[in-house]
């Protein structure tokens, strides 16, 4: 992942659940939309080979990284698949020392305001806070509180009607997963809601 360029549209789609014939039409219609980074979720069956095929098909219009990476084992499976970032739903320690070391970028995720600052003093390239639904942008800047240096990744809950609030939060970047990438859709091959929908989240973030 070159973090910059997350950075300069800091938004992650995350795909749970997929199918590899979907992987193909769901990649080409995110880049379309102008999305540039996608999570593929270890817990997702044959996920390494769906990462394998994404990564074909984007051509490096996107930037293909694994998420619900909670041991050292399924991190070095994504790794070898080709995933160029690593997100997890919580701190794994061992996970994001390796990734460090490695220079690999890390989201680890967090809560409390414990969490979130034992996930960035481990090396963090950002925490993400999830789930924040429940709690929303409001929780955002609290913690942006005392922690106005950690880069906080706000994840669950985030749509296109509030993305500009946790932005304004002081939130660093965003993910969305099911509101956009609907099981409805992919199941009815939905793909001109998927980019139309894609379109709209980023031209809130824009």
């Amino acid at each position: 992942m070159d973090i910059k360029r997350f950075k300069n549209l800091p938004v992650m789609g995350i795909l749970r659940g997929i199918e590899m014939d979907a992987i193909e039409p769901i990649v080409n219609t995110a880049a379309s939309a102008g999305l540039e980074t996608i999570e593929i979720t270890m817990n997702t069956e044959g996920a390494p080979e769906l990462i394998r095929q994404a990564i074909k098909v984007s051509k490096k219009r996107l930037m293909i990284g694994a998420g619900t990476v909670l041991d050292l084992a399924t991190l070095k499976t994504a790794l070898d698949a080709g995933a160029t970032f690593i997100v997890s739903p919580v701190l794994v320690p061992e996970v994001v020392k390796y990734c460090v070391k490695k220079k690999i970028p890390v989201f680890p995720g967090a809560l409390t305001p414990q969490e979130v600052y034992n996930a960035w003093n481990a090396g963090a390239t950002m925490v993400k806070v999830f789930p924040t639904g429940a709690l929303g942008p409001d929780y955002i800047k609290e913690l942006k509180g005392p922690f106005d240096d950690i880069e906080l990744l706000a994840c669950g809950g985030v749509t296109p009607e509030n993305v500009k609030e946790y932005f304004a939060a002081g939130a660093s970047a965003v993910a969305f997963g099911g509101s956009v990438f609907r099981k409805y859709w992919l199941l009815e091959k939905d793909y001109d809601d998927i980019y139309t929908s894609i379109k709209n989240y980023l031209a809130k973030v824009r």
